[in-house]
C-alpha cells in the first residue's frame, strides 16, 4: 500500500505537492469515491482517477546495480554529479534506489519503481543482511572486532549486533581488510562503526544484499531481478518483521 499522492506523482500526473492539492480540491477519486483526505493509502487493484481520467500505473520492475564509486544514490543531483538512474536511461519506468550507498562506496544497490517493495526492504524490523568489505587504516585487535559484533555507540544510538571477520592484514602498510555483516541501514553506518573503534575506512564495498551478490557484474553493470528473486527478498524481509 502507498499514499495516494505518491501514486499520483509516480504516475507522472503532477508533483507530490501538486497531487496533494488535487486531492484536497476533490479532484481525485478512488474506486469511484472522492477522496479529500491526505494520507489515504491505496493498493495496486484500486482504481484512481484524476479529473475523471484514470491514471496509468507502470508495471513494477526490479534491478540490481553494481554502483561504482563516485556515483550518487539518487534520481538526480543539484551539483550535476552522476546518479544511479543514469545507468537506466533506456528504462521507461521511473525507478529509484532502495536505500543508498555513500558517494565513495561501491557495490550492490537495488532499484525499483515498486514503493511497497522498497518500503518492505527498508523497514527497520525487516532489514535484510548486507555484507560489506572494508579496507581500513590500522590493524584492529580482537577486542575491537568484538565491539563491532556487540554493537558500538554512535551519535544516533547503539548499533545492533553484527558479524565481523578480519580477512587480511598488511603490516607494512598498516592496513586491514575486514568483512562486516549488518542488518541495519543507517546513514554512513559502516564507516561510522569503524571510526568508532579507531580504524577509519579507506575503501568500502557492499558485496552482498541478502542472497544477491555481484557475480558476473562489473562497476556500472545492472541486471533485472527474476520473479523468484523478488519473492525470496519479500519473504526474507517479512519473516523478520
Amino acid at each position: 500500500m502507498e499514499r495516494l499522492q505518491k501514486v499520483i506523482a509516480h504516475a507522472g500526473i503532477a508533483s507530490r505537492r501538486k497531487a496533494e492539492e488535487l486531492i484536497q480540491d476533490g479532484r481525485v477519486t478512488v474506486n469511484g469515491k472522492v477522496v479529500k483526505e491526505l494520507g489515504v493509502k491505496v493498493g495496486s487493484n484500486d482504481k484512481i482517477e484524476v479529473n475523471g481520467v484514470p491514471i496509468e500505473r507502470e508495471e513494477p520492475v526490479y534491478f540490481i546495480l553494481y554502483k561504482p564509486r563516485g556515483v550518487i544514490s539518487s534520481v538526480n543531483d543539484d551539483k550535476g554529479r552522476k546518479v544511479v538512474t543514469d545507468y537506466f536511461s533506456e528504462i521507461p519506468a521511473r525507478i529509484y534506489p532502495i536505500g543508498r550507498l555513500d558517494y565513495d562506496t561501491s557495490g550492490i544497490i537495488l532499484m525499483t519503481n515498486d514503493g511497497e517493495f522498497a518500503n518492505t526492504m527498508m523497514h527497520p524490523k525487516g532489514e535484510v543482511e548486507k555484507v560489506y568489505v572494508a579496507k581500513i587504516k590500522g590493524i584492529p585487535m580482537r577486542e575491537k572486532i568484538k565491539l563491532l559484533e556487540k554493537g558500538v555507540m554512535l551519535e544516533d544510538g547503539k548499533t545492533a549486533p553484527a558479524k565481523a571477520k578480519v580477512l587480511s592484514v598488511d603490516k607494512k602498510k598498516g592496513t586491514s581488510i575486514v568483512e562486516l555483516k549488518i542488518h541495519e541501514g543507517r546513514n554512513r553506518q559502516v564507516r561510522r562503526m569503524f571510526e568508532a573503534i579507531g580504524t577509519p575506512v579507506l575503501k568500502l564495498k557492499r558485496e552482498r544484499y541478502s542472497f544477491l551478490n555481484l557475480n558476473g557484474l562489473t562497476p556500472g553493470d545492472a541486471r533485472e531481478l527474476t520473479a523468484h528473486e523478488v519473492k525470496l527478498l519479500r519473504t526474507e524481509a517479512n519473516k523478520k518483521r
